[in-house]
């Protein structure tokens, strides 16, 4: 039988010093401290988010509900890191003003660590001195107005699409090699978004913008009614309609053309292009050869759904938005922007700070699932539009249908 030896006893300090050592720096060798700003705990994470579900924008509360939806498939699955969502989702109605209000709300009652996916150019335009005098994100807006690529002013905001002036510029320079002789009529929103896409537009057009362009009217959305614009763009002898108009006022001016008997090739901005929000209502009929952009694959026919990510898609509209219609483009939106806000959220760790929120969204490198092949979901410190491409498709009236490549800013 072997004889245990004892110890050296130079050895045995050895040892012992090197447990504690070891010991000492057990802490060091664990998982990083955890560093937490207001709405944050081990067990959850406070979003805020301020969404239409009534007033004249309200069709657009689909992607509110989208975005519950996806959040609570998220939780269900145990969170972010262990941390449930609590998305605390309030209603504008439609109304910038009310909008400052929540805000207040979201940040020093609910204590909100962010402010996501909140809808409108103005709504977002009323929040923002406020959220980026607290410091508090203001991330992945729902409006492409370029005004909210500006980091060096506004370095707590950041939007989310290619924005409304990419959208006119795109439009005009087809425009310009299938019908360079086309008389254009302009109806756009008397705001800053229908601002961005007249003057994205012009520069699309350059120099022959004085020369094709034979009449621009604006609306308000105070405005009951858009008839007497798009009867006197008809008047002006256009064959070619860009139809600025935003949501219901799309579907207003879709349905006026045509029972004018005007029939213009006509184009429609992304944020209109829902075919259960804005073209039912307005006629499929009326609504075919209609023009528009996107950025998300198709999902509504057998062969869109071979594609893995576009089944995950409809499955979870399925279970967890059953009552939403398919048609609706809105839900899609919902679904990309809180799957960018779960995976910004992921990549915070530990360090859920709003200071740390920034330093992740102005670095991100993304695979949007639902983004069609090609198009990029990236942000760097100066640049805060995450998404600077899409694609033209034309609807035929059933559907909408792609063509060309993918167009960039």
């Amino acid at each position: 039988m072997a004889t245990k030896r004892p110890i050296p006893r130079q050895r045995l300090r050895a040892l012992l010093a090197l447990a504690a050592i070891l010991a000492a720096a057990a802490p060091l060798l664990s998982l990083p401290d955890k560093k937490y700003d207001p709405g944050v705990s081990d067990t959850e994470i406070k979003i805020g988010n301020i969404m239409t579900y009534t007033g004249w924008a309200s069709q657009y509360g689909a992607i509110g509900r989208a975005e519950a939806a996806y959040l609570q498939m998220i939780n269900d699955r145990g969170g972010v890191s262990g941390r449930k969502i609590d998305f605390i989702s309030l209603d504008s109605a439609s109304d910038s003003a009310t909008a400052l209000v929540l805000a207040h709300k979201l940040v020093e009652e609910e204590h909100a660590l962010l402010i996501f996916g909140s809808l409108g150019t103005d709504t977002n335009l009323a929040i923002r001195p406020y959220l980026n005098d607290q410091r508090v994100p203001q991330l992945f807006i729902d409006t492409s107005s370029s005004a909210f690529n500006d980091p060096a002013h506004f370095p707590w905001t950041m939007g989310f699409d290619a924005s409304f002036r990419s959208e006119g510029a795109a439009y005009a320079k087809y425009i310009l090699q299938i019908k360079p002789d086309a008389k254009i009529a302009i109806l756009y929103a008397n705001d800053d978004s229908g601002r961005d896409y007249l003057a994205g537009a012009h520069e699309g057009l350059v120099s022959k913008a004085s020369a094709m362009i034979v009449k621009e009217l604006s609306y308000s959305p105070s405005d009951p009614t858009i008839d007497a614009q798009v009867q006197a763009l008809r008047e002006s002898g256009a064959d070619v309609f860009l139809n600025f108009a935003i949501g219901p006022f799309a579907t207003q001016a879709i349905r006026k053309a045509y029972d004018l008997d005007w029939h213009p090739m006509q184009f429609i901005p992304n944020a209109s292009l829902s075919v259960a929000a804005f073209l039912e209502p307005a006629g499929l009929e009326k609504s075919a050869g209609v023009v528009t952009n996107a950025r998300s694959k198709g999902w509504l026919r057998d062969f869109e759904q071979a594609d893995p990510e576009v089944r995950d898609f409809v499955s979870w509209m399925h279970q967890y938005n059953p009552q939403a219609s398919l048609r609706d483009q809105n839900n899609v939106a919902g679904y990309e922007r809180a799957e960018a806000l779960v995976e910004l959220l992921k990549k915070c760790g530990n360090d859920l700070t709003r200071p740390s929120v920034m330093r992740q969204a102005s670095h991100l490198d993304l695979t949007v699932p639902m983004l069609r092949a090609g198009i990029k979901f990236r942000t760097t410190p100066t640049d805060f539009q995450p998404i600077h491409q899409f694609f033209l498709m034309q609807f035929d009236g059933a559907r909408w249908r792609s063509f060309g490549g993918i167009v960039s800013d």
